[in-house]
């Protein structure tokens, strides 16, 4: 056998062991030679495929294409890519081509060799993909638009609730008060002190109100980001406590420069509530003190808010940012129980954290940040 022979042998030896479909066509698109795993895919032997062309054993549409892509690949004179159809048993299977001319010493073309890589299950896959991409795209446009009417059904609520209660309550606190000053003398002195509770728990519904609905306001309004002066809102707020309680003598230290990015209308909520807190709890305080400050941890700003008040016992300091959880009796301090459930929804929607630290008769802090922060970050 000579060399030439052997040569032979080995090179189709080497093509019908690769995976890959591998043939070649002359110019006129006649086939030369294809591999064995041509031969299995399609159900055809090579001696029965030499000399015929594509338009001998596919569609046209298919046959035009692979025709096509083989007269290209001639023009360019470079190997080029192409992703190309094929019909199989199970339907038409993906293949990406790369076809390449051969030369002779001229430098004339006088055949194409394509090499062919299944790549069916990976375009099916990637179209399972896009499907499932589609349909929770689908699924999230519905769920948002489904939420979007259910805030919009529970802000009609709430207004509603606000409205059609607060009604009836002024009714109760004007008729009461009424009662009080034009009957005071016809009333025995309990009569008058049951009017007096009445009076007083209808201001307490009223407050209910107002801090449930801006509970609500605290958990869906839209966040609107942007840089905020927290040293000015928190002046702004002791200002109108001040203001309600023009007898209270406080120290109050506000820093300046305590800037945070956040929704100012929200953080602001939070510090009525946090220093209304502080201002409540050092009613009875000799020297009362409220104060706020700041620290850089881990690159995140953690703001505090001190007093030197009531405090409270740490064993129940879980349940304190819960709805409708008091930690004083209403009789010691009043209060709905609301207050710090707001502070937490609007530290939480800002991607913060919120923790409180005291202890009973030695005063509160707490402390808060307004930032997203890693996994494992605490205050």
């Amino acid at each position: 056998m000579n060399t030439v022979a052997i040569g032979q042998e080995q090179l189709m030896a080497l093509l019908d062991h690769t995976s890959a479909v591998i043939y070649m066509r002359d110019v006129a698109g006649r086939y030369l030679l294809v591999n064995r795993e041509y031969e299995r895919l399609f159900d055809l032997h090579r001696a029965d495929i030499v000399g015929l062309t594509d338009h001998d054993l596919f569609p046209r549409p298919i046959a035009d294409d692979f025709r096509a892509n083989d007269l290209q690949a001639i023009a360019r004179g470079v190997p080029v890519q192409f992703e190309e159809q094929a019909p199989a048993d199970d339907g038409l299977h993906t293949y990406v081509t790369v076809k390449f001319p051969l030369t002779d010493a001229a430098g004339a073309a006088y055949a194409v060799c394509g090499i062919s890589t299944d790549i069916t299950e990976r375009k099916r896959a990637e179209e399972e993909v896009r499907r499932l991409n589609d349909e929770l795209e689908l699924r999230v446009r519905q769920r948002t638009a489904e939420l979007e009417a259910s805030t919009r059904e529970l802000d009609a609520f709430a207004y509603s609730i606000s409205h059609d209660l607060r009604a009836p309550l002024r009714s109760l606190e004007g008729f009461s008060q009424a009662l009080l000053e034009d009957y005071s003398g016809d009333l025995a002195e309990e009569a008058q002190q049951y009017l007096r509770r009445i009076r007083v728990n209808v201001g307490r519904m009223a407050q209910m109100i107002d801090d449930l609905l801006h509970l609500s306001r605290a958990t869906r309004s839209q966040l609107r980001t942007e840089r905020t002066d927290i040293s000015a809102l928190a002046r702004d707020v002791l200002a109108e406590l001040a203001a309600a309680d023009p007898g209270r003598r406080i120290l109050l230290a506000i820093p300046d420069g305590l800037v945070a990015r956040g929704d100012p209308q929200l953080i602001r909520l939070a510090l009525v509530n946090l220093l209304g807190n502080a201002w409540k709890f050092t009613a009875y305080t000799a020297d009362p003190l409220i104060r706020m400050s700041v620290r850089r941890q881990q690159g995140i700003d953690v703001f505090a808010v001190h007093d030197n008040g009531a405090g409270f016992d740490m064993r129940y300091a879980s349940k304190m940012f819960d709805p409708f959880q008091r930690l004083h009796s209403s009789g010691e301090f009043e209060g709905t129980g609301i207050g710090l459930a707001i502070v937490h929804r609007i530290v939480t929607r800002h991607g913060g954290r919120i923790r409180a630290e005291g202890a009973p008769g030695q005063g509160a802090t707490f402390r808060f940040s307004l930032a997203p922060a890693p996994a494992g970050w605490e205050i």
